[in-house]
């Protein structure tokens, strides 16, 4: 395992109040993005159980720690059930965990009211989910229009959107007029009009093909720079190699870090682990 480098995670942080200055986790690598004087993300001891039957609660994460740096592209991977889905929604506010703490460029989100919450996933959040949420009866340009419209902010830059996708000629026609990798990249051309901070994409590759997904994980890649980060959550390890970063979980804990790390060596570390 030469080619990357094994970041040590750290153990879980104490809590700290809204408002005050989140503190900052020495990495042990020297070439980590994380050297910014603050994360862009932070989950503090991160913590969600679901309810089952005769009210029976079921751990799914379990105090996890994780930071995003601006600029910086993190993959989050897993076998089925590890929570890396759990873990996507509540950094992003879909979800609210059961304990813990979680901040988007300083702010407290999960201490946040609706409606403020909202604000803030609408003004600066994008999200590109495997189900594409396309409008069926609006156009695809009306489509990436969208966010903006219902914000009621300045109508953005459809054409270039679409453009970076390479839709260029699609703004008329409606999704159902257009393939499944189509309708993804419509996806994310909305998120690229709406040119939120941090995006989230859960399974953004899981219907493509391989051509159709590489295009997905290059524009993706692309927007991880500058003060702008993305979070991937992916079974496949090939698109999750794309990342900055891999933070691979097993049973709603963190158990490992890699950084520069190729889809062979992420199998073998779940392999690995599943054999454990």
């Amino acid at each position: 395992m030469n080619s990357s480098t094994h970041v040590p995670y750290p153990l879980p942080s104490a809590l700290f109040s809204e408002g005050r200055p989140i503190p900052q986790q020495p990495t042990s690598a020297p070439d980590a993005p994380l050297q910014h004087a603050s994360p862009l993300l932070q989950g503090v001891a991160v913590s969600k159980s679901f309810a089952v039957n005769r009210g029976t609660a079921i751990p799914v994460l379990r105090g996890i720690d994780v930071r995003v740096a601006p600029g910086e592209m993190v993959s989050i991977v897993g076998p089925s059930g590890s929570g890396k889905s759990t873990l996507l929604y509540c950094l992003a506010g879909l979800e609210t965990p059961d304990s813990g703490e979680v901040y988007f460029d300083g702010i407290r989100t999960d201490a946040l009211s609706a409606a403020k919450l909202a604000r803030l996933r609408r003004d600066r959040i994008g999200f590109v989910f495997q189900n594409y949420n396309l409008i069926p009866s609006l156009s695809v340009g009306e489509n990436v229009a969208l966010p903006a419209r219902l914000a009621r902010r300045r109508a953005p830059d459809v054409t270039a959107a679409l453009s970076q996708v390479g839709l260029l000629g699609h703004a008329r026609k409606r999704p159902g007029a257009l393939s499944g990798g189509e309708q993804q990249r419509v996806a994310i051309a909305r998120v690229l009009a709406a040119a939120p901070q941090l995006v989230f994409a859960d399974e953004p590759t899981g219907a493509l093909d391989t051509v159709t997904g590489g295009q997905v994980l290059d524009v993706l890649r692309g927007y991880a720079a500058g003060n702008t980060s993305v979070v991937l959550v992916t079974h496949d390890l090939a698109a999750a190699a794309r990342a900055d970063r891999t933070i691979v979980l097993r049973d709603g804990a963190v158990v490992m870090e890699l950084r520069g790390a190729g889809a062979g060596e992420l199998l073998a570390v779940l392999e690995n682990g599943a054999r454990a």
